[in-house]
């Protein structure tokens, strides 16, 4: 049985929609490369901020950093799995070629190893 690629395809879609909005509410796009974002640094007044403040000020970018990573890194994924659809390799596992299970695939619409594979 085939897959629905249109399902999936509304599904990453979706999913990427929805990944660039948070990341546009913590960072934006770099403009030497739209694919990489870059996290929007507080405005910082640090002549008039205590060290407390300041330090506040500092763990709120490193939080903002750690979340841009993980929504980077699963926009990637997304993608990545949007390509693949548009080369006719979408639910093909990257490592043993093998069809990916659509259950995986419906649990993570951007897998691109099959549970055998899975890191």
């Amino acid at each position: 049985m085939a897959l629905d690629l249109d399902f999936f395809r509304k599904k990453l879609e979706e999913e990427k929609a929805r990944l660039e909005g948070e990341l546009g509410t913590i960072a934006h796009r770099n403009p030497d490369a739209p694919e990489d974002w870059v996290v929007t640094p507080p405005d910082l007044n640090v002549a008039r901020s205590d060290k407390n403040e300041a330090a506040d000020q500092e763990e709120e970018l490193e939080n903002a950093a750690s979340i841009e990573y993980n929504l980077e890194s699963r926009l990637r994924d997304v993608n990545e799995a949007l390509e693949k659809m548009r080369q006719g390799k979408y639910g093909i596992c990257a490592v043993g070629g093998e069809p990916i299970d659509e259950k995986r695939l419906r649990a993570n619409p951007a897998a691109i190893t099959c549970v055998n594979h899975t890191k």
